[in-house]
């Protein structure tokens, strides 16, 4: 008896020094959000997916990065083309940096519609810019 009694003593003391740390380190620090909210930017976006949301933009910009060197590709490629002068292996190089770009661009839509694709499956339809996915929830 006095065993379990020590026994549940103790496991009281721990219960309550671990609720009395958690109750003071909510208090000093405050809740993930307002740590967000603190190094989050004057001019950056309250979330991260949506029509306005970071990677939306991020995937957008690097898909018209990829499409202009995927174009500026195929212009020297078909340049390469047509100065090649009817030698085989310049003719065959040109014809590869021309494939390659257009293999470069599908592969680019294909990865925006694959990023577009599981940015929507976290933002249900009908929300707009101001959703809290991608915000804390504590």
């Amino acid at each position: 008896m006095k065993r379990s009694l020590k026994l549940f003593s103790s496991y009281v003391i721990a219960a309550s020094t671990v609720l009395l740390l958690d109750l003071a380190q909510a208090h000093a620090v405050g809740t993930i959000t307002d740590g967000a909210g603190a190094a989050r930017g004057q001019q950056q976006p309250n979330d991260l997916f949506g029509d306005s949301g970071v990677f939306s933009k991020i995937s957008s910009v690097l898909l018209f990065i990829v499409g202009a060197i995927a174009v500026i590709m195929i212009v020297i490629g078909g340049l390469r083309y047509v100065i090649s002068g009817g030698d085989a292996s310049q003719v065959q190089s040109a014809k590869n940096t021309i494939l390659y770009a257009l293999v470069g661009v599908i592969v680019a839509i294909l990865a925006y519609a694959a990023v577009n694709f599981v940015i929507g499956s976290f933002v249900p339809s009908g929300t707009t810019g101001s959703s809290t996915y991608g915000a804390s929830t504590r």
